[in-house]
């Protein structure tokens, strides 16, 4: 009989620790995750870089997806390293997607090609959603073309996801005032924007209407935080107000910071930088929920 009670014993701890085995290594953190150019498209500029962090479930991991400028038509998300850098370091809980997508420079990617690449690359992040493990709560960050762009799809469209807010760094708001009051008079900016649209808002309202984010302000348009200098020779401080006041009358919360003696987004000095890094990190905690 003690042989027998103590074959059990015995039995019942073999089972006891392999279980306790089996639950740790079941709860074990899922560890950090990086991935360089991945395809969301077929053209070699429809990519971007993915990094995941550790711990990630769907139910928690927000999402930042970036946005590069250089407008419209040239540019790179390697440009955006530094940024990547800083906010893995300020958000380690996030998934960073960090995104290409076609130039204007070449004639067949004329305006709204970097819209619908935008759009093609949230939707490509969407459909990965339970293989990268996040979560619906997402911020969508552009820097000058690629603030317009974050505006764009965050106002314009409520799929895949309606982003729980936007941040726009000397992004442009409405392109037919761009055009016919560019910075300084320059009428540089104005044959620039035909460049990447192909047509002046004589010949074509419609696409500049389209085209210009703050034409799509709702009472249900995300959050948005604006980050702007005051003597920028490219975006003047009134694209950012445009949007400011229209999501002012919307109700919708926003914050415009203009940062006196500070011209475009490229040029800023590293104490601004800091600052709107700061910036960025209290509003994403505070709507990012």
């Amino acid at each position: 009989m003690k042989t027998f009670n103590l074959a059990i014993l015995i039995t019942l701890t073999i089972i006891n620790i392999s279980c306790r085995k089996e639950h740790s290594i079941g709860t074990s953190k899922l560890a950090a995750a990086s991935y360089t150019n991945v395809a969301y498209g077929s053209d070699p500029l429809q990519n971007m870089d993915v990094f995941l962090p550790e711990g990630r479930a769907v139910t928690t991991t927000k999402v930042i997806v970036l946005i590069h400028g250089g407008a419209w038509s040239s540019g790179d998300k390697t440009d955006m390293v530094q940024v990547v850098d800083s906010f893995k370091k300020r958000f380690p809980d996030y998934a960073i997607f960090n995104i290409n997508y076609r130039l204007s420079a070449n004639p067949a990617n004329l305006f709204p090609t970097q819209e619908n690449d935008t759009r093609a690359a949230m939707e490509f992040i969407y459909s990965k959603k339970t293989e990268y493990l996040i979560s619906d709560k997402w911020a969508l960050i552009g820097v000058s073309a690629g603030g317009h762009l974050a505006m764009l799809q965050g106002y314009k469209y409520n799929s895949p996801v309606i982003p729980k807010a936007i941040v726009s760094l000397s992004g442009p708001s409405d392109l037919t005032d761009m055009y016919q009051n560019p910075a300084g008079g320059s009428p540089l900016i104005s044959a620039l924007l035909i460049s990447i649209v192909g047509k002046s808002p004589a010949q074509d309202p419609q696409l500049y209407f389209n085209s210009s984010p703050v034409n799509f302000i709702t009472a249900t348009s995300p959050p948005t935080l604006l980050l702007y200098g005051d003597v920028d020779p490219l975006v003047t401080p009134q694209q950012a107000m445009f949007v400011k006041d229209k999501l002012q009358a919307a109700g919708v919360a926003n914050q415009n910071v203009l940062y006196v003696g500070s011209a475009h987004v490229d040029t800023w000095s590293n104490a601004v930088f800091n600052d709107a890094f700061q910036k960025i990190d209290i509003f994403l905690n505070a709507h990012v929920l």
